[in-house]
């Protein structure tokens, strides 16, 4: 950590909440395209030979860039559609190619340009993610409050869908316009330009009211999650893979299960920043050597029906932020999870953090270890180190009880899993895919716990 580890903790601390404010927009920029020179864009998997029979599907809408010369034999041309061409791109007619290599034999076919889904989580990438962050499924398709970009150097053409639902984002950028109210994207998406690129029965619309709250702000794709997890989970046939792991966890937003991995959900009060936040974590954390292989995801969603915890606080928004590892389980995300909790239970107020929980996959399927579970052993030497906790246990308990009594700034508490929300969720930095369907909430074992921590700026000593 260089010189912020020689800052100390209250150091760090209060380096954090000093930080500028930081800008609470996110870009999602689109990432494919329909340029003839694009090699994924042709049945071969290469752009066209020298020579080579070119053909388009005549049924379809596209718009098609060219950046080079190109010399072809034979072109079908689809029933709309139109060329660009960049300052050195030209088509010219060429002689049938006698390169056997080439596929002179068959006509190298333009695939679908109707294949690319607005609700393809794979289709965006955000330009404002820093290493070692990640956004769960829901919120790596535009969110509300997120800033559109289709880059002006390329032609594309994309599906809003087969509903008539509608997609809400901040402000869209297409063909070098910046649009930012409904009448004039309404225009455009009617116009013969805006209907090359833009098919379905989805509707688009701004709400260019940037997040204004400095705790975050909900994404708002909750609507469409099944519409997201089912173009993610295409490849896959329409299924999420079985979860290698007992009591796999669903991250909200998230659409297949979690194993080797944690989240930590945080009861949030008006002074929390979710940006402040999020920069403790990747700088204080994440760039620890046991935690540089973990991903972690942070963001403000809605949170569960459950009953009233002891702040006395009824929010109906929570922090979420889960911690993936890139393997098997090796108990890092647990151990980070756990040193969160820790950090709230000594910095929770200044953060602005009323109260933390932690959720831990469970123990691989098949045996084996997962994170925070000890190593198999003799049956003996399990009951030894049971019986020995429990010895400790009622020593320290008395005491330590009446020492979170007396200060009322920390409680701990376990809780029946069977209140906590439906969970479960794959590893997507991973490669780990989404679901089509919310599944029911798995029946929760009656002897799971989780971890609580709670500050509470109002308890004090005199109440207590």
């Amino acid at each position: 950590m260089g010189a912020l580890g020689a800052l100390g903790a209250p150091g760090r601390l209060l380096l954090w909440l000093q930080l500028c404010e930081l800008t609470r927009a996110a870009y999602k920029i689109w990432v494919p395209d329909t340029d003839f020179d694009t090699a994924d864009n042709w049945s071969q998997n290469r752009t066209p030979c020298a020579g080579a029979a070119v053909e388009f599907p005549a049924d379809k809408m596209v718009s098609v860039l060219l950046r080079a010369a190109h010399s072809v034999s034979d072109m079908l041309l689809p029933l709309d559609g139109e060329f660009v061409l960049a300052s050195e791109a030209g088509l010219s007619a060429a002689d049938p190619s006698s390169d056997l290599t080439c596929g002179a034999s068959a006509p190298v076919l333009f695939l679908d340009p109707d294949r690319f889904s607005w609700h393809d989580p794979r289709l965006w990438r955000s330009r404002d993610l820093a290493h070692g962050l990640f956004s769960v499924d829901a919120e790596r398709v535009p969110c509300h409050h997120d800033d559109v970009v289709f880059p002006p150097d390329h032609s594309f053409r994309v599906g809003l869908g087969r509903s008539a639902r509608t997609l809400r984002v901040r402000s869209l950028w297409a063909l070098g316009q910046k649009f930012t109210n409904d009448e004039d994207l309404a225009a455009f998406l009617a116009s013969r330009a805006g209907r090359l690129r833009f098919h379905g029965l989805g509707a688009l619309n701004i709400e260019p009211e940037a997040c204004a709250d400095p705790s975050g702000c909900v994404c708002g794709n909750a609507e469409v999650q099944p519409w997201i997890c089912r173009a993610l989970l295409q490849p896959l046939g329409g299924h999420c893979p079985p979860a290698a792991c007992h009591d796999a966890l669903r991250p909200e937003g998230q659409c297949c299960d979690l194993c080797a991995g944690a989240i930590v959900s945080l009861t949030h009060g008006p002074t929390f920043d979710l940006e402040q936040y999020r920069a403790r974590l990747l700088h204080d954390f994440l760039t620890l050597p046991q935690y540089q292989e973990l991903q972690a995801a942070v963001s403000k969603v809605p949170r569960p029906p459950q009953p009233r915890e002891a702040t006395g606080e009824e929010a109906d928004t929570e922090i979420q932020v889960v911690l993936v590892e890139p393997g098997p389980g090796t108990g890092g995300a647990g151990q980070l999870a756990r040193a969160l909790l820790a950090d709230v239970a000594e910095h929770g107020e200044a953060l602005g953090v009323l109260a933390a929980t932690v959720r831990e996959s469970g123990a691989p399927v098949g045996g084996g270890s997962a994170a925070g579970l000890q190593q198999p052993g003799s049956r003996a030497g399990l009951a030894g180190g049971v019986a020995a906790a429990l010895f400790l246990l009622l020593l320290v308990l008395p005491a330590g009880a009446l020492l979170l009594h007396r200060t009322g700034r920390l409680r701990w508490r376990r809780r029946d899993a069977a209140a906590e929300p439906p969970l479960g969720f794959p590893n997507p930095v991973f490669g780990a895919a989404g679901s089509v369907e919310q599944p029911p909430a798995p029946q929760a074992d009656a002897g799971s716990t989780s971890q609580s921590y709670f500050v509470n700026p109002l308890f004090s000593e005199a109440e207590a």
